[in-house]
């Protein structure tokens, strides 16, 4: 996704709730503190992730089986689902516009994607977000023409900033057609001819666009129109059905979407607002830019993020507090990303290993803030596809480390969890306490920096240390057990430390 949000102009040292202490060269190793009976919120937040369509998720590509046993293994829920622009002929199920008796519906190659997706997130809510117009509906000087080849990237399909329709009507019911695909098993097109497509699939929530401040640069004004004449046609499908709004690309800079939205008094009478969405990514600099200043840079973005959230979360409380939010987009993009295709060389090992511990940090940050839902971008992405925020290897399938910790996040922590106040070791490593649901108490442990950190976890003698770090690669995560009350935090390590008693 388009994901370039903020540029860093000097750095800043806040550890998001987490007072810092300092020891000199030469002290004992400083100790982890937890009030376990100072609850600082009760966690809601979900930890979960977003699949973004691309050639490498059809059943002729190579890695399509281990990535989608991939996504079946992670268990979670709220997973975001997202055709998105740049494969017109894979997202877009009607390319071309009605004309004389003939339309152009054609869901073979969307169809084999969005079975292999349901079938591997049964059991679990999703969140279906086909954001991609037909272009057709956009008035533009000229026809927006598409590649012939369906595995052709091309970015320009999205343009326009009008609809050529000023009811909403034609795209909204382009929305109730491919929902009633879905849900209906088939649905009725413009000239009254049935299409039928035997799927019954279970929806729980309907994303209303994608990156609005982005994708045809929608006013406040426009996509709340948008929202509500969309739920009111959808509803007339699968009146359950709940819907998520936004997704904003550069929350901090469009205040005013926020407030516009989460005002009822911009909508029709009885729109529901179930929830609100937003993306946070940090990105390197500059191309230039080495990965030690990365793993700097990455860290203060995370607390400048964060701290635009509790601007948001002030609107949202004032306005709408019974809407949820999901950030449903989070990474670290490295500059590297913006390379041509056949020069692409990545980054560097250790950079997998520091984007997993930038996400367990703000995934916290956000659970202290009381959001719903906190998203990880992307199952798969490669090169001329934000390579830098893939979850797995895209040659192999495998999962790397990005993977591992979402995973490690979802198995340990949850809604229901009271997060205790904590006082953390060392300025460049995080921790959280959290009281589980099921008695047990844990630390969370991220570490910022790529070197090794000693300090002492009190009353940790024989707790369960459940870790993944540059010497855990792309396995699963590490378990060993303390042997006493010291802990030695490895480079950008991520750890889950379960006390005995």
């Amino acid at each position: 996704m388009l994901w370039k949000l903020l540029r860093v102009a000097f750095p800043v040292l806040i550890l998001f709730g987490t007072a810092l202490r300092f020891s000199s060269a030469g002290d004992a190793p400083e100790s982890v503190t937890v009030n376990w009976d100072k609850t600082v919120i009760v966690s809601k937040t979900s930890a979960t992730f977003q699949v973004v369509v691309n050639p490498l998720l059809r059943r002729e590509a190579k890695i399509h089986d281990r990535v989608f046993e991939g996504m079946r293994d992670l268990g979670c829920d709220y997973v975001r689902y997202v055709p998105w622009r740049p494969y017109p002929k894979l997202v877009v199920a009607e390319l071309d516009p009605p004309h004389d008796g003939k339309t152009s519906w054609d869901f073979s190659l969307i169809d084999p994607m969005m079975e292999d997706f349901m079938k591997a997130t049964a059991g679990h809510s999703v969140i279906i977000n086909f954001s991609t117009i037909p272009q057709w509906m956009f008035k533009t000087e000229k026809r927006v023409s598409y590649p012939a080849n369906p595995d052709e990237v091309f970015w320009d399909y999205q343009q326009g900033t009008e609809f050529r329709d000023p009811s909403l009507k034609e795209v909204t019911d382009y929305y109730a057609r491919l929902l009633s695909w879905y849900t209906k098993g088939g649905f009725t097109d413009e000239y009254g001819k049935r299409h039928e497509s035997g799927h019954h699939y279970q929806i729980d929530y309907w994303e209303v666009m994608n990156e609005i401040d982005l994708e045809h640069n929608m006013t406040p004004q426009l996509y709340a129109r948008l929202y509500d004449s969309t739920v009111t046609a959808l509803r007339k499908v699968q009146p359950q059905l709940k819907y998520v709004a936004l997704a904003l690309a550069y929350p901090a800079k469009h205040p005013e979407q926020f407030e516009y939205f989460l005002n009822p008094k911009n909508h029709q009478p009885g729109i529901p607002l179930d929830m609100i969405s937003y993306h946070l990514y940090a990105e390197g600099t500059s191309s230039d830019e080495t990965y030690a200043i990365n793993q700097i840079v990455f860290f203060d973005q995370a607390d400048m993020l964060l701290d635009a959230v509790r601007y948001i979360e002030t609107i949202r409380k004032r306005l709408s507090p019974r809407t949820r939010t999901t950030v449903n987009e989070t990474g670290t993009a490295d500059p590297s990303d913006d390379g041509p295709e056949n020069a692409y060389q990545g980054p560097p090992a250790a950079y997998w290993t520091m984007s997993a511990a930038w996400f367990a940090y703000l995934y916290a940050g956000l659970a202290r803030q009381g959001i719903d839902i906190v998203g990880e971008s992307q199952m798969v992405a490669y090169p001329t596809q934000f390579p830098s925020l893939t979850m797995v290897n895209w040659n192999a399938g495998q999962p790397n480390v990005r993977y591992w910790v979402l995973k490690l996040l979802h198995d340990n922590f949850g809604p229901g969890d009271k997060l205790v106040d904590t006082i953390s070791p060392s300025p460049y490593v995080f921790a959280q306490g959290f009281a589980a649901r099921d008695g047990k108490r844990k630390l969370l442990l991220a570490n910022k920096r790529d070197r090794s950190f000693d300090f002492t976890i009190p009353g940790g003698d024989g707790a369960e240390v459940v870790y993944v770090d540059q010497s855990t690669g792309s396995q699963p995560p590490a378990t060993t057990h303390l042997n006493g009350d010291r802990m030695t935090l490895r480079g950008l390590a991520v750890a889950v430390v379960t006390l005995a008693k």
